[in-house]
């Protein structure tokens, strides 16, 4: 076994080991907070709060335990809309054959584009008070543009070959000419967008909440408490490294688990399309003596 070949269990178990603490965390913390307790003074270690106070005298782990699901839910929910709308519209971008209706769905999305992410978040958060579903519907919509691109792009060269045309010809319906056969071919790709975007998605609910957008100023919220407790950073550094960390593991754990499990995927075995050398047969001989009996007349030394 080859050394590249061993290594990929082990890169599979290193992404599911950094982003199980964050992720168990902000599932599941929740049951395990229990009841808030009298506030102490702000900044403090010690006085039953190993993990320190925050900037109003809270306890840092309980709100560790309970800023962690926000943050997830928000990012789950994002990535999943921002690709239900993706997922048929760049479907419908590479297998249309009318220019007009590409150009009709594709130009609106470029002007999207165009706009920083953020700047349109801050924008409408300027106009409207987005709670955290309405963080989710924002951040999900700057990355609609960007995903519709990607299906598009990873879909156009499956839909340009003779067996889409050959499906349309036997009647298929539409829905398994793109997503039966279209979607499939360009599944492996996709699903690495999908890890990519889901971490660009959490970077971006992150800094969202960070600077206020879908979040109350004392909410319990990983982000918000890096905000929050950045003034007391030299002296109590628990209340923004822990919140920090996790957002990190969460983060690059979710990018290495994506291409973990696709690189497994592609090590698994039966699925080497790797081609077979073919072997020439040899030639049969001119004077019609069968193959492999005649003999050779000038290496011969009876002749």
């Amino acid at each position: 076994m080859s050394p590249r070949r061993a290594s990929g269990p082990g890169r599979f178990t290193f992404a599911l080991l950094v982003i199980a603490v964050p992720l168990l965390l902000a599932l599941f913390g929740p049951l395990f907070a229990g009841e808030p307790g009298p506030r102490a003074p702000s900044f403090t270690v010690g006085g039953g709060h190993w993990a320190g106070t925050d900037f109003v005298g809270r306890d840092v782990w309980q709100q560790v335990l309970l800023g962690g699901r926000p943050v997830v839910l928000a990012a789950l929910a994002a990535t999943a809309l921002a690709y239900a709308v993706a997922l048929p519209l760049g479907l419908i971008g590479a297998l249309t054959h009318r220019r007009w209706l590409e150009e009709l769905l594709m130009r609106p999305l470029d002007v999207l584009l165009a706009v920083p992410s953020l700047l349109i978040i801050l924008l409408v958060a300027a106009v409207l008070t987005p709670g955290a579903g309405g963080l989710a519907l924002l951040v999900a919509l700057v990355n609609i543009p960007d995903a519709v691109r990607a299906v598009r792009a990873a879909t156009a060269e499956a839909a340009a070959r003779p067996a889409v045309e050959a499906l349309r010809m036997q009647g298929e319906t539409w829905w398994r000419t793109a997503v039966g056969y279209v979607g499939r071919s360009a599944l492996r790709t996709l699903a690495a967008d999908v890890g990519v975007r889901l971490t660009g998605v959490l970077y971006l609910v992150a800094t969202a909440a960070f600077l206020g957008v879908g979040a109350e100023p004392d909410a319990a919220d990983w982000a918000v408490m890096v905000d929050r407790n950045r003034t007391g950073m030299f002296v109590q550094p628990w209340a923004v490294v822990l919140p920090a960390v996790l957002i990190m593991a969460l983060t690059m754990g979710t990018n290495l688990l994506f291409d973990a499990a696709l690189t497994r995927r592609d090590r698994t075995p039966g699925r080497d399309r790797t081609p077979r050398p073919v072997r020439t047969p040899a030639p049969l001989p001119t004077d019609g003596t069968p193959s492999g009996t005649g003999r050779d007349e000038k290496s011969d030394p009876c002749i």
